[in-house]
């Protein structure tokens, strides 16, 4: 149990109450939470200089918190155009480059999503760049960064369990972000028992290999969805939608396995985090 590790998504409510506004300050923030890692998005562009990329890793780094990334929530790479496609391997090449300068190996994106082409169609081109994608990894010297594609909670978006197993045997630079949020939003509320966490998670395992999902990336909130699938995200406070994180973390165990685990709370991301940490070592 020693290497899972829990943390937030951006910075909460309560980060801002207590009067901070500088990233520096995330680092302490979760530290004195109990936390030790912590995500950081690019979500709307790569904008961080190097240099204050740098400044952040020190932070990071001398608090003893470990940092990923999430790459723009525009990536596609289903685009039929190519020049388009083309640059969402850049967004990702980018996000890859920026969390070594932080001191961290972890980049987390969207696949893609299906647009007006049929799901095989989108499925087909998805994986066709998934090989150009890790020709790109190895160009640029990125092959010892994990690069993690992830489960998708609309129905439109590419990204179910079997697709994002799929897309990661291409090559060991891909490590699943199971967000199990969106797994239950997309299949209506599929995750309530740990047999059910157990059969999503075995399945993963055995297309990958233990090794491979050992220390996979979890994203984890609450989420309101429809017949669509997500809608948005919620609080743990919700006593409407799940999943709910206690047979999760029964499954880990069971299961040896001990991922990164980043909440992703609306507002409560850091509370919350911390609730499932406490979940996971005293049950």
């Amino acid at each position: 149990m020693g290497l899972i590790k829990f943390g937030p998504s951006g910075n909460s409510q309560a980060f801002f109450d207590a009067g901070y506004t500088k990233s520096e300050d995330s680092a302490k923030w979760v530290k004195n939470l109990g936390l030790d890692c912590f995500e950081y998005s690019f979500g709307r562009g790569v904008n961080m200089s190097d240099a204050k990329a740098v400044e952040l890793a020190a932070a990071f780094r001398d608090a003893g918190v470990e940092i990923s990334v999430h790459a723009p929530y525009y990536i596609n790479l289903a685009n039929p155009d190519e020049e388009m496609a083309e640059k969402s391997i850049g967004y990702i090449i980018n996000s890859a480059k920026k969390v070594v300068l932080l001191g961290g190996n972890r980049v987390v994106f969207h696949p893609a999503s299906q647009g007006k082409a049929t799901r095989e169609e989108a499925v087909r081109l998805t994986k066709t760049r998934f090989l150009a994608l890790c020709e790109r990894i190895y160009a640029e010297n990125l092959e010892n960064v994990k690069f993690c594609p992830e489960t998708m909670g609309k129905i439109a978006q590419i990204g179910t369990v079997e697709e994002i197993t799929e897309f990661c045997k291409t090559d060991k630079v891909f490590t699943p972000c199971v967000d199990f949020g969106h797994v239950n939003a997309r299949e209506q509320g599929s995750l309530k028992t740990e047999e059910d966490y157990e059969r999503l998670l075995r399945y993963m395992t055995d297309g990958l290999g233990y090794e491979r999902m050992k220390n996979f990336h979890v994203h984890f909130s609450k989420i309101e969805y429809s017949a669509r699938g997500e809608i948005r995200h919620l609080t743990f406070d919700d006593t409407v939608y799940g999943p709910e994180f206690p047979p999760l973390a029964a499954t880990l165990k069971k299961l040896g396995l001990e991922p990164y685990i980043v909440c992703e709370s609306a507002g409560t991301q850091d509370i919350d985090a911390v609730k499932m940490r406490k979940i996971y070592y005293n049950n």
